[in-house]
């Protein structure tokens, strides 16, 4: 399984490169034992389970050792850390060369989110490497959310350091705040204390409400925010089939069970003059239990136009009146697309693939939330893994062409979302829904930035300092220069 990660992040760096991304961002958890959606470990309050201890087990052991310590509030060795000065020589698991050479081999930036152990404790962390200089900063989540606290650690608040470097010519002062860090906002000030243009937000939350956040802290800290989060499949590493069986609630990671199946008798149906069986609304017109017979219908057949170049046939309201200045008549060598209706008696068109006589029909497709990475001057975004207490985790990359089909056909428990926000609120790419194979970027200019900072500057101008007193403790809040 970690040479699977790092195979794939090397994959993602490379294609990275050949579109001439500049930094590559990665969700959270994305290293290391990934993130434990649906997972209890055994632990109610006042109980904890020996299978839950073994499932502990096998997740601390595969988490990544980066050769760091615990230190202060759990803030690591800091600089010393990245000079490689750690006193008595700590070593790790090779994790961190191993990023320094794919950054070094493909001149990206990569900037990841990761799991990694120190003493006996694991950190939910984020590690900044440079393709010249190696491992130039990381930062551990302060506050892990909810049952997080459960199995992570809380970081220090010290290692909210951002970081700064050049990129063609452009200075670019990063900093990231892991998921909901973001609904923090003495987490925010802390990077827009320090001049942050890039603000980066890996995350495992994929609701719609994400999106707005960021535009909130685009306008807020005029500054560019990247968030990047996980998409994963059924059976792509979760953890609750094989922890204690419980289905993962709506919370930071966005993902709700679903809802349960009513049973009930068999919704009314009829058949129309191409021999398509439709089915009815619940509550049939007629009242009938049972509904109208399966040869002939009062109800008269919806009105259709062909609207787009593909030909798909799309069906209006039952309110809309046949007009002949809006209706197309459908070629005759093609037959009426078959249909079904939902709940709400909705009639939902089928592809032209359903086979009329199939037994059952997809599911009308559900609303999506996003994924993506980002760079300086273009921004990724990547798929995401969950941990799986057996230790493997299955890709949707690098399979055979049936076994590609078979991943596509499985449900999200994690749809992505990922977004590029421009420093005015603006939507510059994304957000990126259920697609765990795509990259997302964008094109930057920093000096947007500065334009923002003529009415609103949050760490300076916009602060007043005066009368309010800011601090972190072991943090330097000194803003770093463009």
């Amino acid at each position: 399984m970690f040479q699977e990660r790092q195979t794939w992040l090397s994959t993602l760096a490379r294609r990275a490169a050949a579109l001439h991304i500049d930094i590559l961002l990665l969700p959270e958890a994305f290293l290391g034992g990934g993130y434990p959606r649906g997972a209890s470990f055994g632990c109610t309050i006042g109980s904890r389970t020996a299978a839950g201890r073994d499932a502990y087990l096998a997740y601390f052991r595969s988490c990544v050792d980066l050769g760091d310590v615990v230190g202060d509030s759990g803030s690591g060795g800091g600089e010393a850390w990245v000079r490689r000065e750690i006193p008595g020589g700590v070593e790790g698991d090779g994790t961190r060369e191993e990023l320094e050479r794919i950054a070094r081999e493909t001149g990206v930036y990569l900037v990841v989110g990761v799991v990694e152990k120190a003493g006996g404790s694991l950190y939910c962390s984020v590690v900044f490497v440079c393709p010249e200089g190696g491992c130039r900063g990381k930062r551990r989540k302060v506050m892990p959310t909810g049952t997080e606290r459960l199995v992570w650690a809380q970081g220090g608040p010290a290692t909210l350091k951002a970081v700064g470097t050049v990129i063609r010519g452009v200075r670019v002062n990063m900093g990231a705040a892991v998921c909901w860090e973001n609904y923090m906002p003495l987490v925010r000030q802390a990077l827009y204390a320090q001049n942050v243009n890039l603000y980066l937000a890996p995350t495992a939350d994929g609701r719609d409400t994400w999106l707005a956040l960021m535009r909130t802290v685009g306008i807020e800290g005029r500054c560019f925010v990247v968030s990047s989060n996980m998409c994963v499949r059924e059976g792509q590493g979760t953890a609750a089939a094989a922890d204690d069986g419980e289905e993962a609630v709506d919370g930071e990671g966005g993902y709700s069970p679903p809802p349960e199946r009513k049973s009930g008798h068999r919704r009314p149906s009829c058949v129309t003059a191409e021999g398509f069986e439709i089915a009815l609304p619940a509550a049939s017109r007629s009242g009938s239990a049972t509904g109208p017979a399966l040869s002939t219908t009062t109800a008269s057949r919806r009105l259709s136009v062909l609207l787009d170049d593909d030909g798909n046939e799309i069906v209006l309201p039952a309110s809309v009146s046949p007009s002949t200045s809006t209706r197309r008549t459908l070629s005759t060598a093609a037959s009426r697309r078959l249909s079904v209706f939902d709940d709400d008696g909705n009639e939902i068109v089928l592809p032209r693939s359903c086979s009329p006589g199939a037994a059952t029909a997809p599911p009308p497709p559900r609303s999506t939330t996003t994924t993506t990475t980002t760079a300086a001057a273009a921004a990724t975004t990547a798929t995401g893994m969950a941990y799986t207490p057996a230790g493997s985790t299955v890709f949707s990359q690098g399979v055979d062409g049936k076994t590609r089909e078979k991943e596509k056909e499985r449900e999200f428990i994690s749809r992505g979302g990922s977004a590029i926000v421009g420093p005015f609120g603006d939507v510059l790419a994304g957000p990126q829904w259920e697609d765990d194979d795509g990259i997302l970027w964008a094109d930057v200019d920093f000096d947007d930035c500065v334009r923002g900072r003529l009415d609103l500057d949050v760490g300076g101008s916009y602060s007043r300092n005066d009368s309010f007193k800011f601090s972190v403790q072991g943090l330097d809040l000194t803003p770093l220069p463009y």
